[in-house]
């Protein structure tokens, strides 16, 4: 089979949207300003739609589960919008999945609340791997999908069994994860990472997957420990690129062991509308790049140009541009 497009499987989630004076503290009130948002959000929603707006040509694959209601229709309006985004691998559920983003006016710091609906039917054997056509199968959030967390008693966790089928199958595979505190890091990604060919995590997820302090408790970038981390990420499995990303920047450890550290844009205030989905953008960048046999540094370079092209609409995907128009964005921008 000549492989081709990229497939994105995972949570399918509908993002309601509130900007907040400021996240109060327990039992305290706070303003919402203006009217409740909506845009498509999960990792199988904001990767097709990211990669669709870079790439009208790419073939895109999308596997989720969404309900039959109106969140759910909300999300296939959002898809079909794109020719290039095959949506057959859709489950159907019982009911959509939905997170309340609060953006805080002040900090530009975002919480998140989550009901998690049907996507827990998600499982190993959701999907026809051999029928799948993509070069990379993209997976994810690891500790967001009950049915892909699952323990398996030969490959640790479900969702490291549906990788290592695909890795077989002549794909390419890749993950990523939520944000949280606990010990659910170090039980449920290790066994995904052996058969992980690009992680590309925020600097959070890192530390708690690897035990490298990249954050002080007082919000401090320990920058100077990236590599280290990326290092352990690599020796827990990931067989190409480990990438972490954060406000500051992006940090890479390719195949042959070279470190790229490359500068977030600078942007003015009011360049930036919403913070919600960056990652993901960033994400689609960077394995956009890695589809396309490009060098880390220079995926990392259309990552970071998403991402920062996405801050300025009010959805994860609407603003980002096709990738030639990108990265002359991140050139105009002063990227290096």
């Amino acid at each position: 089979m000549q492989r081709e497009g990229i497939c994105a499987l995972g949570n399918m989630i509908v993002d309601l949207l509130f900007e907040v004076e400021r996240y109060p503290g327990l039992g305290e009130l706070s303003a919402i300003r203006g009217a409740r948002g909506m845009s498509a959000g999960g990792l199988a929603c904001n990767i097709p739609l990211s990669l669709a707006r870079l790439d009208g040509s790419l073939p895109i694959q999308a596997c989720g589960v969404l309900g039959d209601d109106a969140e759910g229709d909300y999300l296939r309006a959002q898809f079909s919008q794109f020719e290039n985004i095959d949506t057959s691998r859709i489950l159907p559920g019982a009911q959509t999945d939905y997170t309340l983003v609060i953006n805080d006016a002040q900090t530009r710091e975002r919480t998140f609340f989550t009901y998690c609906g049907s996507s827990g039917l998600l499982d190993a054997d959701s999907l026809d791997l051999s029928a799948l056509p993509a070069r990379i199968l993209h997976a994810g959030y690891i500790l967001l999908l009950e049915g892909l967390d699952r323990a398996d008693e030969e490959y640790g966790t479900r969702m490291a069994r549906l990788l290592c089928r695909a890795q077989r199958l002549g794909m390419k595979t890749s993950v990523d994860v939520v944000s949280e505190t606990g010990d659910r890091f170090t039980r449920l990604v290790p066994p995904a990472l052996r058969y992980t060919d690009y992680c590309i995590i925020n600097e959070l997820e890192a530390q708690q997957v690897v035990g490298v302090p990249l954050r002080e408790p007082d919000g401090r970038l320990r920058a100077e420990n990236m590599r280290e981390a990326l290092g352990r990420l690599k020796a827990l499995g990931v067989g190409a690129w480990a990438v972490v990303h954060c406000p500051a920047g992006a940090y890479g450890l390719d195949e042959r062991g070279e470190y790229t550290a490359l500068p977030s844009l600078r942007l003015s205030a009011d360049e930036i509308k919403s913070t919600t989905g960056a990652g993901d953008a960033f994400c689609a960048g960077t394995l956009y790049g890695a589809h396309e046999g490009w060098r880390l540094a220079d995926a990392l370079r259309l990552g970071t140009a998403a991402a920062a092209l996405s801050l300025g609409g009010h959805d994860t995907y609407s603003n980002i541009l096709p990738v030639a128009e990108s990265l002359r964005f991140y050139k105009e921008k002063g990227g290096c």
